[in-house]
């Protein structure tokens, strides 16, 4: 008789796979994709190397599923504050959305880095344009809606809705880089980290320029 899974050892596999997610999740946001290996994640949850290898087949797999469960986070984030009070006018939607993913960022150093910029496996980066497409789309509902209400001029809805994530993510990459000690490359030299008032007129800033691409006006 073949071998069928009981609910409490489904249940005992679904929890486990959670703790190593979670246990791979950390290790990214200290050491980037760089230190999550296997054998990492195994000695972080004082497992097998093996064990390990029964939930995440191989290295590739394991940063991809960490990439889309931190990045889903970090998109659901953006947009409750973009898409879910559409009596709030759009135009100080599109401020919040842009705040809350660049505050989040820049709370989240070394991770926020890892998800935007750091050099990863092709998959993982498969991955990361799909997600980005995630964060146009939701902009590029609310610049439909503004549009509709006459708060934002025509314009190329999928044009704008992904410039404002290259613009926002591209700018926040040096910063990023700066506050988790990611290493300058030979063309670099090493920048001091960020103040809070940096931080509060880089933001404010971003905004701004987004601001402007959309309805032509400033903040």
């Amino acid at each position: 008789m073949a071998y069928r899974p009981t609910e409490k050892t489904k249940a005992h596999r679904a929890a486990q796979y959670e703790s190593l997610l979670s246990a791979a999740i950390e290790i990214v946001a200290n050491s980037g994709f760089q230190g999550l290996t296997i054998g990492a994640l195994a000695k972080r949850a004082e497992i097998a190397t093996g064990t390990v290898y029964k939930y995440f087949e191989s290295k590739a797999v394991l940063c991809t599923e960490v990439f889309k469960r931190a990045t889903e986070k970090e998109v659901e984030q953006v947009r409750i504050a973009a898409l879910n009070d559409c009596a709030r006018p759009c135009r100080l939607r599109l401020i919040e959305a842009i705040q809350v993913f660049s505050e989040r960022a820049l709370r989240g150093d070394r991770l926020a880095y890892a998800l935007i910029a750091e050099p990863v496996d092709p998959a993982v980066e498969a991955q990361r344009l799909i997600y980005r497409q995630a964060y146009a789309s939701i902009y590029a509902e609310l610049i439909t809606e503004g549009i509709g209400k006459k708060e934002f001029p025509a314009q190329s809805v999928k044009v704008t809705a992904t410039a404002l994530v290259g613009v926002i993510a591209e700018t926040l990459i040096a910063p990023l880089g700066r506050r988790a000690s990611i290493e300058p490359t030979h063309t670099q030299t090493a920048q001091p980290e960020l103040s809070p008032k940096a931080a509060k007129q880089l933001l404010a800033d971003i905004q701004q320029f987004c601001l402007r691409a959309v309805t032509g006006m400033p903040c």
